[in-house]
C-alpha cells in the first residue's frame, strides 16, 4: 500500500512541478552550440521590398515567393540608426519580425532594413 501511495505521490508531484514550469516557446538545438526558437506564428520574412505603401510591404523571398507584412503603428523599423516607413522602398533589403495572421500575412513588430541574413533564417522560415 505504501508503494502505491508513493508512487501516486510521486506523479501528482511531478505534473505539478510540468505545470509550475516556465514556458518560452519551443526551443531546439540547432547545433554549434545555437538554439532556434519556434514560437508559433512568429518569423521572421527576410527578403526584398517589391512593394510599398503607407500600410504594408510585400517582400519577395528567397525562394521566390512573397510575403505581405502589415505595417502596425507599434511597429519598429531599424537600420544603423532609427528609420522610418519612408525608408521601405522597393530594392531595399528586410527581416520583418512579427505574428503571423490567418490569411498569411504577417503583422510586424519590427522591421530591419539591410539585415545580416544568416542560415538561421532562410525564405522566411526558422529551419
Amino acid at each position: 500500500m505504501a508503494v502505491i501511495l508513493g508512487a501516486g505521490g510521486f506523479f501528482a508531484g511531478m505534473k505539478y512541478q510540468q505545470s509550475k514550469s516556465p514556458r518560452f516557446g519551443n526551443f531546439q538545438g540547432a547545433g554549434n552550440g545555437q538554439f532556434q526558437q519556434r514560437a508559433q506564428g512568429f518569423r521572421p520574412v527576410n527578403g526584398e521590398i517589391i512593394s510599398a505603401d503607407d500600410k504594408s510591404i510585400t517582400v519577395k523571398l528567397q525562394d521566390g515567393s512573397s510575403k505581405i507584412v502589415l505595417l502596425s503603428d507599434s511597429a519598429t523599423i531599424s537600420k544603423s540608426a532609427d528609420a522610418t516607413k519612408a525608408d521601405l522602398k522597393v530594392g531595399e533589403k528586410v527581416a520583418a519580425f512579427g505574428t503571423e495572421n490567418s490569411d498569411g500575412s504577417v503583422t510586424a513588430q519590427n522591421i530591419q532594413l539591410n539585415p545580416i541574413l544568416r542560415d538561421n533564417f532562410r525564405s522566411g522560415q526558422s529551419r
